[in-house]
């Protein structure tokens, strides 16, 4: 029995399915709005042109059929003839026309396709947002397919629809039309009452299609849901499959294989669970489509063969007849055609939405859970300070307490810790990654600031690109590069500065990869770096060389670095160590053995 809570339920699942088409369309008709609606208008215009010619084509084929089968039942050989010297006419004009429809309405989608994916692909990768969604909203599964897969598969089948509707709505009118001055009236008596029901052929097609298209609702109705559950499964097993290959030295090295065939096996019965839904839910449907198909060539024809027995229809007004009956007919049900792709197609519509949804709220802060807000600016003095910071995870649970530092231009820090305690959580905050929190960190303005990640990363193309990364299009000479190579230990790497064929995401090691991030900060010398674990892949002595080339190379530029190995701290001007409290780690400065230090008026208890 459904209860008050269920209609409730029901009700706001229908508000916000309303609320989300709209946010869709909102965001989507962009494409006519903005830059490029001079092109987005354009093709709307050649495709219903286009459209309107098709229909013209078949109402031609439907005045040719009376023509044709008129001149049969007179059996006259001229006028047969006559009407067959029509067929190239009208099958040349009809090729075309739909010919026209056709490529105009993939030019269409193509192009809306093509700016939607931009829009949404840039506005993802733009400040970070791709990182950021990563651990703030973690419902938001394999946002690249929601933008390369289901972009395409909310689009392209709109525009189909929308044409379809309207093709199917002008069709309807025009055959209806026809039906109204060729079939008539029909009468009858009833109790000794003559009965006259006008243009009784096209009030048959509107309550037949009534009656199907009902059917077709309530048994199809659920269908949506499941096909949105489907490709959520479908995400989550390829997410599963690209972290096995993503993952693959590692899960191979531990001899990993058993566990992780089990973890797939399992997302797979979840996606073959999914589709069984969809199967069983299908076969319903396919009860009304497949009697409507049986019904459908049967039902005008029993109702003009009274009048055509009577004498009232020629057998070539019986033939338009039924042909338009058909046409409206099909134009009538066309949502009873179309429902599991209309199906389909907003189930990857909530996806996309889903995703616009997250990136709005991401953008306006209101998916940050917490009252603190950690407050990014800039500082007047040259100075990077951090005031009374704190971190916390999305839980709630506070990382680092109340941390107040302030980092002198060209000043090397070191910050230290157990592990737990915060160090890479506070790189992240530097970065403006971490949302969860609150204090103040300001940096000067006008700094190019570089990070330099425990595993860096490399982009695909030339050696040189990836060693100019992020800023591939700045103008530096191969003599240049290649000397920091040599200083950085790359040197055997140069001949192939300019070879693309290698995949060198894959071919350097960890330690190499390290070393490239250090050939980057010499060419393109930040004027503030931020390490995390920049040299935990080397060796000590390759570690305290690169260390001691940056101290000599970028004197000028202020250094935070994450590390725990000894022999760090000879290499910067100051230590700061994350101690472990109840309440969450706290900062505690230490003078180190290479350089005096001051406490910022805090005194040596703590920062």
């Amino acid at each position: 029995m459904m209860t008050e809570n269920d209609d409730l339920g029901r009700d706001e699942g229908s508000s916000r399915g309303r609320l989300r088409a709209r946010e869709f369309f909102r965001t989507s008709l962009g494409f006519w709005t903005g830059r490029t609606r001079f092109r987005a208008w354009g093709l709307t215009l050649l495709v219903l042109a286009f459209a309107a010619a098709h229909i013209g084509a078949q109402v031609g084929i439907n005045m040719w059929q009376r023509l044709f089968f008129d001149a049969l039942e007179r059996k006259s050989v001229g006028d047969v003839l006559g009407a067959i010297g029509w067929v190239p006419v009208i099958v040349g004009f009809f090729s075309l026309a739909l010919s026209g429809v056709v490529v105009t309405r993939m030019l269409l989608q193509t192009r809306w396709r093509e700016w939607l994916t931009m829009h949404l692909a840039g506005w993802w990768i733009a400040d970070q947002r791709y990182y950021r969604l990563g651990f703030i909203a973690e419902e938001q599964t394999a946002p690249e397919f929601r933008i390369a897969e289901d972009v395409r598969l909310s689009v392209e089948p709109l525009v189909e629809f929308a044409l379809g509707l309207i093709t199917a709505s002008v069709t309807a009118v025009t055959f209806a039309a026809i039906l109204w001055q060729v079939a008539g009236s029909v009468q009858f008596s009833l109790g000794g009452t003559t009965v006259v029901i006008p243009f009784y052929m096209a009030i048959a097609a509107i309550f037949y299609a009534v009656v199907i298209s009902t059917a077709a609702y309530f048994t199809g109705r659920p269908l949506v849901g499941r096909i949105s559950h489907k490709n959520q499964m479908e995400a989550q097993f390829r997410a599963e499959m690209t972290r096995l290959r993503e993952n693959a030295e590692s899960i191979a090295l531990i001899r990993g294989d058993d566990d992780e065939r089990a973890s797939v096996h399992d997302n797979y019965r979840n996606v073959v669970k999914a589709w069984l839904q969809i199967v069983r839910q299908q076969g319903i449907i396919a009860l009304v489509m497949n009697t409507n198909g049986a019904l459908f060539p049967i039902i005008p024809l029993v109702l003009v063969a009274p009048k055509y027995l009577a004498g009232e229809l020629s057998l070539g007004a019986v033939m338009q007849v039924t042909a338009a009956f058909s046409a409206v007919q099909s134009a009538l049900i066309w949502f009873v055609d179309n429902f599991v792709k209309l199906a389909e197609w907003y189930a990857s519509l909530k996806r996309v939405d889903e995703l616009v949804e997250v990136l709005e709220d991401l953008d306006m802060g209101t998916i940050m859970e917490g009252e603190g807000q950690i407050e990014l600016g800039t500082s007047g003095d040259g100075a990077i300070h951090i005031d009374n910071l704190s971190l916390a995870h999305r839980n709630g649970r506070v990382v680092i307490a109340d941390a107040s530092v302030v980092i002198e231009a060209g000043e090397k820090v070191l910050i230290t810790g157990a592990s737990g305690t915060g160090k890479s959580t506070l790189i992240r905050a530097l970065a403006g990654l971490w949302p969860w929190g609150s204090g103040k960190i300001t940096v000067p303005p006008g700094q190019s600031i570089a990070f330099v990640p425990q595993k860096p990363y490399i982009p695909m193309g030339t050696l040189k690109e990836a060693l100019l990364y992020p800023h591939a299009d700045i103008a530096v000479d191969n003599e240049t590069i290649v000397t920091a190579m040599k200083r950085c230990g790359l040197g055997y790497l140069a001949k192939r500065l300019d070879d693309d064929e290698a995949k060198w995401d894959q071919t350097l090691s960890g330690g190499e990869r390290q070393r490239v991030a250090f050939t980057r900060l010499l060419i393109q010398k930040p004027t503030i770096i931020i390490m995390d674990e920049a040299t935990s892949a080397l060796d000590e002595d390759s570690q305290n060389g690169l260390l001691e080339l940056l101290r000599e190379e970028l004197a000028g530029s202020t250094v935070i670095s994450v590390g725990h190995r000894a022999g760090l701290e000879e290499f910067h001007d100051r230590k700061i160590t994350l101690e472990r409290r109840p309440a969450g780690a706290r900062l505690t400065a230490e003078t180190s053995t290479s350089s005096l230090w001051r406490m910022f008026g805090l005194g040596k208890a703590g920062v």
